[in-house]
């Protein structure tokens, strides 16, 4: 396995959509590799990996909103390659009290190696990136969820196999990380079917971005016609942090509810995904997630392989 575009002193990991196949793979391989390395090692989710290859780098992380996988999973992924984290969250720094992004990417840059931003805002995460001396990573914004997608791609070819030329079908809110779904879909070559109201599709230029570079993807408003014969079945909370119309998602979104009935129409080995935090009784049933096709819990574990994998790859390691 090789990595990628060597020469550079660091990248930016901002969408799916603006790396390589080649290096989307690398990332994926990567996590593979560091995962099983901490297995093997198998003394306690403290270890620091014997090579330290991220010795003396430290991340900054900085959360305008709230999180519990992407905030563990990155300040141990650090801690496990031998580097430092510091959090820094809305209200307790500059940018919170209106300092700009661009200042503040240039002050971060002269304290910390790599800056992982999640954000309200992805134009904030651009600017971000156009300003840092330092890599940028994409800890979600109102557009993309990246690291979380990349995080799926580890899962899915864990249980199912190389995941180029397979069937994914998500059902529900054409939100963020239905973006990096779609993103995922051309990098990695596989069939996404999207099954989602009219009122809630997703991005009409990501969809039309998928379809010029060669994307196998097909939007539908029937959730059964999306699922047939898939081998992975996804949702997400019909809620996402922010909305302010509850009441009309859930009412709109019940129909995309992933059911056993549901499941039934997929492939009979298929997995079923959901990037949490989960709804019961909202976008899945309890016998679903908690159910012997779902395969939530190495979803949220690989989100530290992930995370490792993408640290090192912005670091050209």
């Amino acid at each position: 396995m090789s990595n990628h575009n060597l020469l550079e002193n660091h990248r930016h990991f901002l969408d799916i959509s603006s790396i390589t196949s080649d290096d989307a793979v690398y990332i994926i391989e990567k996590a593979k590799e560091l995962k099983k390395a901490s297995k093997d090692i198998n003394i306690s989710k403290g270890f620091t990996h014997p090579d330290a290859p991220l010795k003396n780098k430290a991340l900054a992380m900085i959360f305008e909103k709230s999180s519990t996988r992407t905030r563990v999973s990155f300040e141990m992924a650090m801690h496990q390659l031998g580097g430092k984290s510091v959090v820094l969250q809305n209200h307790d720094m500059q940018l919170g009290r209106g300092e700009s992004v661009s200042d503040t990417a240039q002050v971060l840059s002269g304290f910390v190696d790599a800056i992982m931003l999640r954000a309200n805002s992805h134009d904030d995460l651009l600017e971000m990136a156009e300003y840092s001396k330092v890599p940028i990573i994409n800890a979600l914004t109102d557009y993309s969820h990246p690291c979380q997608i990349m995080a799926d791609i580890l899962t899915f070819e864990e249980h199912k196999g190389s995941i180029k030329g397979k069937k994914i079908a998500w059902c529900g809110d054409g939100n963020n990380v239905a973006v990096s779904w779609i993103h995922a879909a051309v990098k990695f070559d596989c069939e996404l079917a999207l099954a989602c109201p009219d009122e809630y599709a997703p991005l009409q230029s990501v969809v039309d971005w998928a379809n010029e570079n060669g994307g196998k993807i097909t939007l539908t408003t029937d959730p059964e016609v999306a699922v047939k014969d898939a081998d992975c079945v996804i949702t997400d909370t019909f809620v996402s942090m922010g909305d302010e119309d509850a009441k009309e998602r859930l009412k709109t979104l019940a129909p995309y509810i992933v059911d056993s009935d549901l499941m039934v129409k997929a492939d009979s080995d298929a997995i079923f995904m959901h990037c949490l935090p989960a709804h019961r009784g909202e976008e899945v049933t309890a016998d679903v997630i908690d159910g012997p096709q779902s395969v939530i819990w190495d979803e949220a574990e690989n989100r530290l392989h992930i995370q490792k994998a993408i640290l090192m790859w912005c670091f050209g390691k």
